[in-house]
């Protein structure tokens, strides 16, 4: 058995395996496969309507909020939020707090103006901003709620009395939020929601058209609500799986029961880092991550925190890989280990984890 802790595409359920695998040789006793049905089908009508539903009812999203499923990642939406919502006499705000904070900042800039009102950057992004002033002009505010790479995470919503944008990629559905203090969410599907190649995009619908400008109609979020995300030929299969695993989320208990169950997680390995010598947390304790663990190895002696000699994280590593775990080597950036916590990690994965830390600092 593989214990995959990689930061993404996700794990996904059993089941949502084995019903995605039946759909691809016969979808719902159609004779087609999903990989093959029309998405102007009465079929795929459904999968795309029941999927909506699901998001809606989970996130207790307000009426007055549009649901869309779009491709590109968020990559594309660092674009298409402020051609969108970023008026030309107007700034947009941002919160730089990693590696894809930063890339949204970069995105921006090149159309229109893009102010960063607080930074983590010169503590390699080790904690979140606390202390910042968000200008009442803005024609938004955007924010990582959850950052992959160095493990911080938000855990209180951003104050802010402009429009609030949140790339929720790596979080989304793995704890309980406030739809209603947002003006828009967007989120890659491949952490916690299903496979890549969908993005779900949340937005107030008050906020449609704020630019004023003329954009391509592909990169019109009016143009995607009318067509119910239609527009143009969906990612059909991703987002029929993550149909399936929203089903799956929705029969364990939801949010409230996942974000429960992330959370038992998340302090066994922590609470192992702490007292484990031979590891080290790399982020402020009040921000560390629930979906995204990362730490380093240290000296045995309680020195001060760094990489130990490659042939010491090779030994660890080979201990890890004998053991069925892969996907926690560090982000290139950033070096160390990461390990990712999304919504299908069982409790049993952390516990082998845990106990193969505990054999390490006992050899070594």
């Amino acid at each position: 058995m593989k214990h995959n802790f990689g930061a993404g595409p996700c794990l996904l359920p059993p089941e949502v395996f084995a019903e995605a695998s039946q759909a691809v040789l016969d979808f719902n006793d159609t004779g087609l496969s999903i990989l093959e049905i029309s998405h102007r089908s009465e079929e795929f009508e459904a999968v795309i309507e029941e999927a909506e539903a699901l998001v809606r009812s989970l996130l207790d999203i307000p009426n007055d909020y549009s649901v869309m499923f779009l491709q590109g990642g968020g990559s594309q939406q660092f674009a298409m939020i402020p051609l969108n919502l970023l008026a030309e006499d107007k700034t947009a705000a941002y919160l730089d707090t990693g590696i894809w904070a930063k890339k949204a900042i970069q995105e921006a800039a090149k159309i229109g103006h893009a102010e960063v009102i607080a930074s983590s950057a010169g503590a390699s992004y080790s904690y979140i901003p606390k202390d910042f002033i968000v200008p009442t002009d803005a024609a938004y505010l955007h924010y990582t709620s959850n950052n992959t790479v160095y493990g911080t995470e938000w855990f209180e919503t951003p104050k802010s009395s402009v429009p609030l944008v949140a790339d929720m990629s790596s979080d989304i559905m793995s704890k309980q939020i406030d739809v209603s203090d947002f003006g828009l969410i967007y989120a890659g599907a491949q952490k916690n929601l299903g496979p890549a190649g969908v993005t779900v995009v949340i937005m107030k619908n008050e906020l449609v058209g704020l630019s004023g400008r003329s954009i391509p109609k592909i990169f019109d979020y009016n143009e995607h609500i009318k067509a119910k995300s239609l527009y143009h030929t969906p990612p059909v299969f991703a987002i029929y799986v993550m149909l399936l695993n929203l089903r799956w989320l929705k029969r364990l208990g939801g949010i409230a029961y996942i974000s429960n169950k992330n959370a038992i997680k998340a302090e066994m390995l922590y609470d192992e880092i702490d007292q484990n010598p031979l590891f080290i947390g790399t982020s402020a304790r009040e921000d560390r991550s629930r979906m995204n663990i990362t730490f380093l190895m240290r000296d045995k002696m309680g020195g001060s925190a760094f990489l130990k000699k490659a042939d010491d994280k090779s030994r660890f590593l080979k201990l890890v890989e004998d053991n069925g775990i892969v996907g926690i080597n560090g982000h290139r950036s950033a070096g160390g280990f990461r390990v990712s916590n999304y919504n299908a990690l069982p409790i049993s994965s952390m516990k082998v984890l845990v106990e193969v830390m505990q054999e390490f600092a006992r050899k070594y």
